[in-house]
């Protein structure tokens, strides 16, 4: 045996330490140079620590430039502009999508929150520890083993994130120090362990609900048993089928099926996801990530990892989840924004719209009376004065008179069916305005329509008195008093114009009223003898003078027909339009102004789903 002496021990390894010691510890075999080394290698990795550390955020959540941006103004805009038109409850997920929206980009953009989501069993918090390297989740036969959300982040920065999700601080760790914990694709990942979401406990799945709204990200873990869950299919994925390109779909404990069945099973997964209406991310294309592994044995995990760094590093997950909560939001809205047809008031929908006001209001009739006081005081004026005696005998207002009976041309019902014509007009033109629109813009639409139509009846009969329309009578009280009143087809029409060629036609009338005067006179004279006998040349006077005058009334019957007859069409005209422009200020502006409103959101909403990412 070889004496070690202290010569030996000064010689070392040229360091000036002895030979097998390290940093003057003394070194006297292989395990402890393994202790040694295991002590240094915890020296230089940093602590793993148990709270995330409350650091600021230093880099604010800021998107690319792409659509999300117009989409969330428009989605604002459409909500301001349709509070008035919309109950609260219609507007409230749209309400909630922008708040969490903007409390989303307040926070860091470097991290990518991701839930890790599952049924009692399935293995969730076994996945969860095999991706963060560390047995950070409860695992066991206990059920359930997470009662309260865990989070695990890569980076520092995630309190605000976690803060949102309202993760307990003492439930906050960070991965093992190992090749999980400094994967580079990692690096700002932060993994949220939810309880189950058949939890028999109510708050267990209340969590689930409040932590999943929120989250960039979640992973489903389900397992051979119940991959089928109707509970899962119906309460999460398949609300959640917009979501498909932030969602991992893993079937867990595939160790447990025997050769093929994994495959079988992760087969009739699918078709249960594509019946969901979930897009499955196959052969390039966007959709949701489909995948089988083994939890426990650690078969398939780095493949999952893979991914999940892949979509880490494309910090696009948010951008992601908000554009479809978008999608979500405008799908509920739909009903409510989206009309079948075009609706709209027309040219054919207003001419119907004036045609029954002015038929309410007597505009046919109006013309009628005034071609008929245009011939009768033709009549009067180029008459005979025997005929002209006679008429001034009626006008005394004697029983029969023909201007009594002029009065009465409309009967009562008629002048008491008025204001039901009137509502009549403005229902059927606020429906056609109406037809085809959401329910809540076509009730705005009505309730615009019938709130301009209080006192369009009394509005239309003032307006036919300022015309001067046989139709407008005050009987009653009418405007001047304030009562109610509606149109009436009774009264005496103002009086018409004489045209220039009447007084010639007065003299011609005269004068063969003077002819059988003159004529009468001769022939007296030569009866009593006063004159000469001669009956042929008074008789001849009298006699043009009695023909002529019926002829000279003929003929400005005649002539005044065609005057009489525009006369009457412009009175209609008249009484037609001041009709067609109260309905208009009334009616069909404001009905028109809702129009414009329903217009406006939708082109908003048009906004808010023209670069939808589920196509919806």
């Amino acid at each position: 045996m070889t004496a070690v002496t202290d010569e030996d021990h000064g010689k070392g390894d040229g360091t000036g330490k002895p030979d097998g010691r390290s940093d003057g510890r003394w070194d006297d075999g292989l395990i402890a140079r393994r202790a040694a080394e295991a002590r240094e290698a915890e020296e230089a990795a940093p602590p793993p620590p148990t709270e995330d550390e409350a650091e600021p955020q230093v880099e604010a959540y800021a998107p690319a430039d792409g659509p999300l941006p117009a989409r969330l103004d428009a989605l604002r805009e459409l909500v301001g502009l349709s509070r008035a038109r919309l109950d609260r409850d219609t507007l409230a997920e749209a309400g909630r999508v922008l708040d969490e929206a903007a409390a989303r980009q307040r926070l860091s953009s470097r991290h990518t929150v991701i839930a890790v989501a599952g049924a009692t069993g399935s293995g969730k918090s076994t996945l969860f520890n095999a991706l963060a390297g560390a047995p950070i989740s409860d695992t066991g036969l206990r059920r359930p083993t997470t009662s309260q959300p865990i989070a695990c982040s890569w980076t520092d920065g995630a309190a605000g994130l976690l803060d949102r999700l309202a993760v307990p601080g003492r439930l906050r760790r960070r991965p093992h120090p190992g090749p999980a914990a400094f994967d580079e694709a990692l690096q700002g990942l932060v993994l949220v362990d939810l309880p189950d979401h058949d939890s028999a406990a109510t708050e267990h799945r209340d969590q689930v609900d409040r932590v999943l709204a929120l989250v960039d990200a979640v992973i489903w873990v389900v397992d051979p048993e119940k991959y089928a869950d109707a509970a899962l299919h119906e309460r999460y994925l398949r609300p959640l089928a917009g979501h498909a390109e932030v969602t991992f779909v893993v079937l867990n404990q595939t160790d447990r099926l025997p050769g093929e069945a994994a495959d079988l099973v992760l087969d009739d997964l699918r078709r249960l996801l594509d019946e969901d209406g979930i897009a499955l991310g196959e052969h390039g294309e966007p959709g949701a990530t489909v995948m089988s592994l083994s939890a426990l044995t650690g078969d398939g995990v780095p493949e999952l990892r893979e991914m999940i760094g892949r979509f880490v590093s494309d910090r696009t997950a948010a951008t992601r989840r908000l554009s479809a909560d978008v999608d979500a939001a405008a799908a509920r809205l739909r009903r409510v924004y989206v009309a079948e047809g075009r609706p709209g008031l027309g040219e054919r929908a207003r001419e119907e719209f004036t045609d029954r006001l002015a038929e309410a209001v007597g505009a046919a009739a109006a013309g009628q009376a005034a071609e008929r006081e245009w011939r009768r005081n033709a009549s009067r004026a180029c008459g005979t004065p025997w005929l002209r005696l006679w008429r001034w005998y009626e006008n005394r207002g004697l029983p029969g008179s023909l201007d009594r009976l002029g009065q009465a041309l409309t009967p009562p019902e008629e002048e008491l069916t008025a204001r039901q014509r009137v509502e009549q007009a403005v229902r059927i033109v606020a429906d056609d305005a109406a037809d085809g629109l959401p329910g809540p813009w076509a009730q705005a639409v009505r309730e615009a329509a019938f709130t301009g139509a209080q006192g369009l009846p009394e509005a239309l009969d003032e307006l036919a008195v300022r015309a001067g329309a046989p139709g407008a009578s005050k009987r009653g009280g009418g405007t001047e008093t304030g009562k109610s009143t509606v149109p009436q087809l009774g009264g005496r029409p103002p009086k018409p114009p004489r045209p220039k060629w009447w007084p010639a036609a007065v003299l011609a009338q005269a004068s063969m009223t003077l002819l059988q005067i003159f004529g009468g006179l001769w022939l007296v004279g030569q009866i009593i003898g006063v004159l000469e006998p001669g009956l042929v040349t008074p008789a001849l006077i009298m006699l043009a003078g009695v023909v002529g005058g019926p002829l000279v009334e003929w003929g400005c019957a005649a002539a005044i027909r065609g005057p009489a007859r525009r006369y009457g069409q412009d009175a209609e005209r008249r009484l037609r339009e001041a009709a067609a422009g109260c309905g208009r200020a009334r009616v069909l502006d404001p009905v028109a102004a809702e129009l414009v409103r329903y217009r406006e959101v939708r082109e908003r909403y048009v906004t808010v789903t023209e670069f939808s990412t589920t196509g919806r």
